[in-house]
Order: C-alpha cells, then structure tokens, then sequence
C-alpha cells in the first residue's frame, strides 16, 4: 500500500470549505475528476456512519467503495476507514480484491487561519491505483477550490 498526500490552500472559512466539499451536489461537482460521468454517496459523514461512494461501473471496473466514518470533527478533520467494495451492485467485502485495500484510510483536515483554509488529503492506496490518484486529487483540490472561494 502506498501513502499518498494532497494539500490546497482555499480562501474561504473551514466551515464554508468543509460543507463544500461534503454537501452532496458540490460533492458530485469535485469528484468529477474521478469520473467524468459522476460519482455521489449514500450515506452521511457522522462518526460511526457507515458511506457508500458509488459511480458508474464500466466493464472490469468497480462500482463504488464501502467505507466506515471512524472520526468526524466537523469542520477539522474526517477519517474513513474501507471496508469494501461494491461489484454489479453487490457488497464485496471479501474477495481478494476487496481484502487488498480493506482497512485502507482516507483522511481530510481543514486548518483555517486569517480567513485560508488549508484542506490535507492523506490516503492508502493500492499500488494500481496511485498513479490515477496522483493525477485526480489535484484537479479534484483544484474544482473543490473554485466551488468554495465561490460560496465564501
């Protein structure tokens, strides 16, 4: 597993940036840059919540990604914990596909100061598939920047 990291710098309150970034129809605008056809979750970001982040499945491809909230700080910091993955619309939590990146992390904080919210993404990624990561969290920061400074 592979440790990957993003950062951006939003002008906008950590309040603002953190209800962009989880509210469902900003949402879909930003992780655009996973899937150009669109990805939304199931699910809310409260402590304990188990969220299911779902997206067209093309052939040979998985579906969605089940995951667990193990901490949410509203406003400062989330933490998801995967317990899975979803294939032709069934839960798989236990094929060797799944157990490869199952209890893998995903980790947001928002550190705000004079007005700039500093957004840290860290995550466990499979080796395949950071390259694609490598190249979307960017442009992901990038649209979730633009949507927030809009609403500040």
């Amino acid at each position: 597993m592979e440790k990957l990291r993003f950062e951006v710098r939003i002008n906008a309150p950590a309040q603002t940036v953190w209800a962009t970034m989880l509210d469902d129809a900003t949402y879909r605008e930003w992780t655009s840059a996973f899937n150009e056809t669109g990805s939304y979750y199931e699910g809310d970001w409260n402590q304990g919540s188990e969220i299911r982040f779902l997206g067209p499945e093309e052939e040979g491809s998985v579906g969605g990604m089940i995951a667990i909230v193990e901490e949410s700080r509203p406003h400062e910091f989330i933490s998801l914990r995967y317990l899975g993955q979803i294939v032709r619309g069934e839960d798989d939590r236990t094929s060797d596909a799944a157990k490869e990146f199952i209890g893998a992390h995903e980790n947001y904080s928002f550190t705000e100061s004079d007005g700039v919210t500093t957004v840290e993404v860290e995550l466990e990624s499979e080796d395949d598939w950071a390259d694609m990561l490598n190249e979307a969290w960017p442009v992901a920061l990038a649209k979730l920047k633009d949507l927030a400074e809009a609403r500040s």
